[in-house]
This record gives C-alpha cells, structure tokens and sequence, in this order.
C-alpha cells in the first residue's frame, strides 16, 4: 500500500480486537506516518552499521496489509537478504534492460530529447536511497479522581444512603469511549454515590467571615458585632468647618463622629463567598477520564539519501511493509531481512511511557519504506544521474542530460505556443 511520504494519508480499517471488545471504530489516518525532508538528512547523517547492503532493495513488491486479525505481520522483500526462508513474495529488482527502459520511454516524453545516452551509456552504478519509518502508537485510557465542591442550599443528596461508591476503573463509559487512536479526549463523570455534606471550611459554619474593615484586631474566627467606625466627612468630630470659622452639626454621622462600618453595616461578619452564606458545601467525587494515543517514531535512511533533492521526497510514495494492531505489539518478523526485523525491535523498545494511573488500550505498529534507487550513467567521459521513485517506477531527472537539443528552451515555447 503506497501513502505520501510527507501528508500521513493512509487507509481505512474495517476490524480489530480490542481488550475483549469489539466494533470500536480506529481513527481513519494513520498517525505519524509523515516526515519531513530534515529528519531524512538527519537520520542519513547518523551511523547505521546494520543497515542491508541492498542495491536493488527500492524497487521491490510489498504486499497489501490484511485489515482483519490481530498482530498480523505482513513479510516484504525490502532490507536485503539476511537469514531465514525466503517468503512467498519475490524481488522484483530491475535489470539493466528494465532500467534502460525506464529511461527511454521518460525521454522519449520530452520534447527535444535524443535517447541515444539512455540506449548506449555504460549504467555505472545503482544506489539504495530508501528511507524507513517506523512507527509505534499505544492508545491509553488515564483515570484520576478529583473532589469538586459546590455551596449546599438544600435538597436531595446522592450519597452512600443510597448505594456503594463505585471504584474509578468501575465506570462504565462505554458510551464515551472515543475513535481509537484519536489525539487526545477528556471527560468528566461524577461518581454514583459520592456526594457528602460538609461544614464550610473558610466561615466554620457561620456563615460569614470576619470584618477586616472594623475588626481587623481580631483573632481568625473572632468577630465582635455593632462595632462603629471614624466618619469620613468630619473625620471624627461631629461638627462641619467652615471658613467663616463656624460649625455646623454632620448629618452623616449624626454629631457622633462613628458611624457603622461600610463593609459589614456593623454586623461583624462578612457573607462567605465559599459557601454563598449557607455555612455547608456539597462535595462529590468526579472521575477525569483522558484517553490520548502517545506515539514513537523512528526514521532511518542510506548515506544516499543525505544528497537526494528535496523534491524527490516530496513526490515519493511509502510503502507499507506492516501494519499490526494488537492490545501490546511486539517486533514485527521478517524472514528475509534482519535489518528490518532489527529496526522494528528498536522502535517496540522505544515505547513511549505510559503514567502510572493509566492502562493500555491497544497499539499499532507500522513499518513503511520509500523507495528511490539513484542510478548513474557514464559516456564519452561524462556522467549523469537520475532517480527511481516508488512501486510506480517514476524516472526523475531534472539538472542534466547530455542529450537536450533545445537548450532549456522548450518550457519558453510552450508558454509562448511558439
């Protein structure tokens, strides 16, 4: 099954087992499949000294994934010929008729091309530039419970009266249960018989908290009623100032110069916002469920591909060479290439950690190749190169042929509809 290299798009899944459930439906893409032209040249750039000597390892069959089944594993061609029986799938490997062909028949598409260089040229050397990805997703489900309070005004409660608390792995949320292998979902669910009444802890059941404006003296919990304070407009005197030297009785205060605290209108407390003044909290268990897919990748590439041109990449196609899906996978067998059953042991062993108060739900395991084979051709002391792409066949050369008759000028007729 060919996919783009760099979009991620894949094919869809009819069935799978999951944890003795099925009919669960997959998430139609497979994840972390894509990528990027710098992981290439970095992952071409590190040492591989496992990596299959094969020139002609590009350009073979891979079988179509079987959707149905559980840690399925489907054995392809690619990686070279390293121990074990050879399967039922066989190398398709070019030739250098078949190579000449190729070359011929993308020349003879080309307007101004001679194809004496393709049908004459010496072909110097065939060389692998595959990329590998591997991949790894484990789809968990994260429990946590948290207590959630409310102010209580009354009513009916659903506590223990009422039936046992269920564990937080008790509920039964089959009917949130997500698309498997989705980025990330979370829930909220109130636990059955959680609910409790309790004694507000900020007011201590009283309702209201202590005036810091006229009782600012006082101890935490403490609080002393009809208690006045200095009146802002004569600032304590009881009599207006004037400037012709009289005074005049304020009519604020009342010719006392106190009057009752502005905050609290006297009373001492204030109302407790924690408890909106009802001096009790409802309190319940909620479970926080978080099912998310936590996803390894692993990209390995030939020296070759460090000096592939970008856009080669971009219209590579990759072929995936497995695709298992089980409750924990393990590494994929291939009986002809150790390097490919080597490089799925090292993306199962670099399995992302799972948190303690989650549970795997099920992972898949894929493993893809890009195919581009570069091949290069030698005459009259000149050379030139050109790529191989995919299970298509795709011939891409761009820079030079020795063979152009139209100086580059062939795009500029065209435009011109000379």
């Amino acid at each position: 099954m060919e996919q783009p290299l760099l979009s991620g798009e894949s094919g869809n899944w009819s069935s799978y087992q999951h944890v003795g459930r099925s009919g669960i439906p997959t998430a139609s893409s497979v994840a972390g499949t894509e990528v990027s032209v710098d992981e290439i040249r970095s992952a071409a750039s590190a040492p591989s000294s496992h990596y299959p000597p094969s020139l002609h390892g590009a350009l073979v069959s891979s079988p179509e994934p079987h959707p149905a089944g559980q840690a399925l594993v489907y054995q392809g061609g690619y990686g070279g010929d390293y121990g074990g029986p050879r399967t039922g799938y066989q190398r398709e490997c070019l030739d250098e008729v078949e190579i000449r062909e190729l070359l011929i028949d993308h020349v003879g598409h080309r307007c101004c091309w001679g194809s004496h260089p393709a049908r004459t040229w010496k072909i110097h050397a065939v060389e692998d530039c595959n990329v590998y990805v591997g991949t790894l997703d484990t789809f968990v489900e994260e429990r946590e419970v948290i207590k959630e309070t409310e102010p209580y005004l009354g009513g009916n409660i659903d506590g223990k009266d009422k039936g046992t608390e269920l564990g937080i792995w008790e509920l039964d949320l089959r009917s949130q249960f997500p698309v498997l292998f989705v980025p990330s979902k979370e829930v909220r669910e109130k636990i059955p018989h959680s609910e409790t009444i309790e004694k507000c802890p900020v007011c201590a059941g009283r309702r209201g908290t202590v005036c810091n404006t006229c009782n600012a003296s006082q101890e935490p919990g403490h609080n002393k009623e009809n208690q006045l304070t200095q009146c802002s407009t004569c600032y304590g005197r009881g009599l207006i100032a004037h400037k012709d030297g009289s005074d005049t009785l304020c009519v604020k205060c009342n010719g006392t110069g106190k009057i009752p605290c502005p905050t609290c209108e006297s009373q001492g407390l204030i109302k407790c916002k924690t408890c909106n003044g009802s001096g009790s909290l409802l309190s319940r268990n909620v479970a926080i469920v978080r099912w998310k897919t936590l996803s390894t990748r692993k990209v390995n590439a030939t020296s070759g591909a460090a000096s592939v041109p970008d856009e080669v990449f971009h219209r590579a196609k990759g072929v995936q060479l497995c695709n298992t899906q089980a409750h924990q996978c393990t590494p994929a067998y291939f009986a002809d290439s150790y390097f490919l059953n080597k490089f799925s042991s090292e993306v199962i062993a670099d399995r992302a950690s799972v948190p303690a108060t989650a549970r795997i739900i099920c992972e898949r395991h894929t493993i893809s190749v890009v195919p581009v084979t570069r091949v290069t051709m030698t005459g009259r002391r000149q050379s030139f190169s050109f790529y191989i792409v995919g299970n298509s066949r795709e011939v891409y050369l761009k820079d030079y042929y020795p063979a152009r008759f139209c100086w580059g000028l062939c795009p500029c007729l065209e435009w011109l509809k000379v």
